[in-house]
């Protein structure tokens, strides 16, 4: 029985990974190519999540609403960056963070106005819906493991597109040192505008993923934008691989230690002290974990280089 909680614990904790590397690989490529710090990014989870549950309302197929929920995505993230974030790109972080978190504030009185405050489903494709067996008396949905499918998929996409390919390399210039790559003839609001889209549409695609699971709701992407911002932290700026490492190793950590805090407390106290100071510890993990990070390596575990 122990066995077959940490095998399940372990995919929702790889579940939860590969959904905090889609929202932070657009951040971290934002802040270390663009220097900009986009508080409002989590609300294109959320958009993501809004537009899937619209366009499945309206066309009655999960993949087509998909399909038209990412372009959206990507449309809604160019239209915010050309009318209001690229303003603001020379500015300071603090007017950065007031400007983006003002967005936030509307965005999420927008969906309101909209779609209500009631929380919204989106049904899973039919052939996804039920579960699969992983061994005896382990059933696993099927949708959390095409969400774990499709998140590796991005994440070895990504990375060949960064690593292999002239655009990956601007960007990976860019992350580096975006002064020269600008002196050097390329256009750099171009390249930003192409990486603020990017990013969106990742956050976007995360949020379509998730809404089959989770309640669609205003504010939904609040939360997860401080563990996107731990991502990064950790994995180090304007870094892929560091994004991906550091995500799966939030997710693990998050849901392996919020599942047995108490039962390894339980070895060193007793039973009621246990249950109220683990959860309280399980909180604080990830936390804990990139204090630790921070101490040893302040620049994160895979910094772009030049950073």
């Amino acid at each position: 029985m122990a066995g077959t909680l940490l095998l399940v614990q372990f995919l929702n904790g790889l579940q939860l990974g590969v959904l905090l590397f889609l929202i932070a690989a657009g951040l971290t490529l934002v802040f270390g190519v663009m220097n900009f710090i986009n508080l409002a990014h989590g609300v294109q989870y959320m958009l993501g999540a809004y537009l899937a549950v619209a366009f499945y309302g309206v066309v009655g197929n999960f993949l087509l609403a998909l399909v038209l929920a990412l372009i959206a995505a990507l449309a809604f993230g160019l239209l915010l960056e050309i009318l209001i974030f690229r303003h603001l790109y020379d500015r300071d972080h603090l007017d950065q963070i007031i400007a983006t978190f003002g967005v936030i504030l509307f965005l999420n009185h927008g969906v309101k106005v909209i779609w209500g405050a009631a929380p919204l489903t989106l049904p899973p494709p039919d052939v996804f819906a039920g579960s699969l067996v992983l061994m005896d008396g382990l059933l696993y949905p099927v949708w959390r493991l095409v969400i774990i499918a499709a998140g590796l998929a991005v994440a070895a996409g990504l990375y060949g597109a960064v690593n292999f390919t002239r655009v990956g390399m601007l960007v990976r210039a860019g992350a580096t040192n975006a002064p020269m790559v600008s002196a050097l003839g390329v256009n750099i609001e171009r390249l930003f505008m192409m990486v603020f889209g990017i990013g969106a549409m990742l956050a976007g695609f995360a949020g379509i993923m998730i809404a089959p699971i989770l309640s669609v709701e205003p504010g939904m992407g609040d939360n997860i934008l401080i563990l996107a911002f731990v991502v990064i932290v950790i994995g180090g700026i304007g870094s892929i691989r560091g994004a991906f490492i550091a995500a799966l190793l939030i997710g693990l950590v998050d849901t392996l230690g919020r599942s047995f805090a108490v039962d390894i407390l339980r070895l060193a106290m007793g039973p009621s002290p246990a249950r109220t100071v683990g959860p309280a510890i399980a909180s604080m993990l990830i936390y804990l974990l990139m204090a630790v990070v921070l101490y040893v390596r302040p620049e994160g575990l895979f910094p772009a280089k030049g950073r």
